[in-house]
């Protein structure tokens, strides 16, 4: 084979050699000559040996250590010579026959001496290093900058630890995340995947392999909302009139809970237990409270409360979730049909949540984001079913301190962040905005996939967040094209550049940017769209 010929002289060629050696990273010093003769060969790995975000090799004794070259500079007290930081990323046995790598690991045992030679990575060197250790894993592009060699996420740790995807917006995240999800479906058809969609952007990727459920058909009942929840979206109040309401909704809320059948047959119930009630029996037990002599404040707290609660229960765009035909018993059914249990072939649940009100959206999730939770704490007694949440978008929900709102969606997606992995709730955040999350969420993550960011404070806030030895990797990510990532952590064996595969057109999510000038060159029907459209915009529906 003529490229194994042509580039194995300068694989075996030194390219320079250590300068100096500590913990994590080292220095190296190149010889330019060398990596100009590298620049020609047909391996590609060889090709750019050298260059920044590519890997090097020390040898070691019998073993190989693995570095990436983080920064060059010009080396001023030798002709032709250049300094290069490099972060060592693990260390492999060589075949004495064939000089091949075996037997790759992450981290180092022993250190390379100053003095000592450096060599060009080849693809066979890199084909050994990223082949997989034998764990489930899914495949989702081609390691940079080979051409061949596949990338792999290991499902178990990407999963059982978490994952972000991180990207600025039109760097192909919402592919990227559509492909990623399409692997673990045709890998798992039984599974059970929450996908959370703020901009309705999934529905089209996912039509043939999972349920596509938005505000017409999602029928999520009210009563299913926890106590912080309900006062999310009838307390319009602040202050000290706030704990006023705060008491009086818990107690008419208890009161209400406890008409229904189920509560006698309970029991004991409490104001955050999943019984249904009506509502019209909650503003009932409102009023009679309202006309008690002996209440510890004016009529005006009730009152406040009575007009929230008829305006939710009359306003059209709340229909998917306080209809007074939610009110029967259906939370098994509910949950069935959100976690995918059975998943009869659709292991994906794709919830639209692009038509729901601004004011109670981050309330939707919440509550959704909660029974995934509550489900997997109540359900420990059962074979352990484990749910993977992903939410799109995740600095509205999870926003940092500064940005906090206190909202009941932040605290329950961080307590999936911090403990979920007991339960078998694993957490995938998508975001163009990682500064704008909560850190603490971000850093458990054990898989970091980063693709293109352009900010500079979202470049930092990656970079604090990445794993050691990923730190060479980091500092491409503004140089990444599109359709690249870098993937780091838990779910790679090291850290790797990667280009995502193509995804089939009709597996893609529908978040393709409009074309200007094509769009600008038609004309016709203008008059008719806009009046479709108003009718829509009124009717409040699509």
């Amino acid at each position: 084979m003529p490229e194994a010929t042509i580039g194995s002289d300068n694989a075996r060629k030194p390219i320079g050699l250590v300068r100096e050696v500590a913990g994590s990273g080292s220095a190296i010093r190149l010889d330019l000559a060398r990596l100009d003769e590298c620049t020609s060969d047909l391996d590609p790995s060889v090709a750019l040996s050298g260059k920044v975000g590519s890997q090097i090799k020390v040898r070691v004794g019998n073993s190989w250590l693995l570095a990436s070259v983080r920064n060059q500079r010009l080396d001023t007290s030798v002709e032709g010579g250049i300094i290069a930081d490099i972060d060592f990323l693990g260390e492999g046995e060589e075949e004495r026959l064939t000089g091949k790598i075996y037997g790759f690991r992450r981290g180092v045992t022993r250190y390379p001496v100053p003095g000592a030679l450096v060599y060009p990575t080849t693809s066979n060197d890199l084909r050994q290093i990223y082949a997989s250790d034998g764990r489930t894993n899914i495949s989702i592009g081609t390691v940079f900058p080979t051409r061949d060699i596949r990338a792999g996420l290991y499902v178990d740790a990407l999963l059982g630890k978490h994952f972000a995807l991180l990207g600025s917006t039109g760097t192909g995240k919402s592919t990227a995340a559509a492909l990623i999800l399409h692997r673990i479906c045709e890998m798992a058809p039984s599974g059970h995947i929450v996908m959370i969609d703020p901009h309705g952007e999934y529905a089209s990727a996912f039509k043939h392999t999972g349920q596509l459920l938005d505000v017409s058909n999602l029928q999520m009942p009210y009563w299913l909302m926890n106590f912080e929840e309900h006062c999310e979206v009838f307390i319009t109040s602040a202050g000290t009139d706030r704990q006023v309401d705060l008491d009086i909704l818990a107690k008419c809320l208890l009161a209400a809970r406890q008409k229904n059948r189920l509560a006698e047959q309970i029991g004991k119930i409490t104001v955050d237990s999943p019984i249904p009630y009506l509502l019209s029996d909650l503003l009932n037990i409102l009023s009679n409270e309202m006309g008690r002599l002996d209440k510890g404040t004016n009529s005006i707290p009730y009152m406040r409360l009575k007009t929230k609660i008829e305006e939710v229960r009359g306003d059209p765009r709340f229909q998917f979730m306080f209809s007074g035909m939610l009110v029967g018993d259906t939370m098994a059914e509910f949950i069935s049909k959100i976690f995918r249990m059975p998943a009869n072939g659709k292991p994906i649940s794709i919830i639209d949540v692009s038509g729901v009100p601004s004011e109670i959206t981050s309330t939707v999730v919440a509550v959704l984001s909660r029974l995934v939770f509550d489900y997997a704490i109540w359900s420990r007694d059962e074979e352990t079913r484990p749910v993977l949440l992903v939410c799109e978008e995740a600095h509205r929900y999870v926003p940092s301190e500064k940005n906090s709102g206190g909202s009941s969606v932040g605290r329950i997606l961080s307590r999936i962040a911090k403990e979920g992995r007991k339960y078998g709730v694993s957490l995938g955040l998508i975001t163009q905005r990682p500064s704008d999350l909560a850190e603490g969420v971000l850093s458990q993550c054990g898989t970091i996939i980063a693709m293109r960011l352009n900010n500079e404070r979202d470049q930092a806030f990656v970079k604090a967040a990445m794993p050691e030895g990923a730190r060479g990797f980091v500092d491409t990510i503004p140089a990444l094209r599109n359709r690249e990532c870098i993937i780091s952590g838990e779910g790679v064996s090291i850290p790797m550049r990667v280009s995502f595969d193509e995804l089939e057109a009709m597996k893609r999510p529908a978040s393709n940017d409009p074309s200007f000038y094509e769009l600008w060159s038609k004309a016709g029907g203008e008059e008719q769209a806009v009046e479709r459209t108003v009718q829509r915009w009124r009717a409040q529906s699509r």
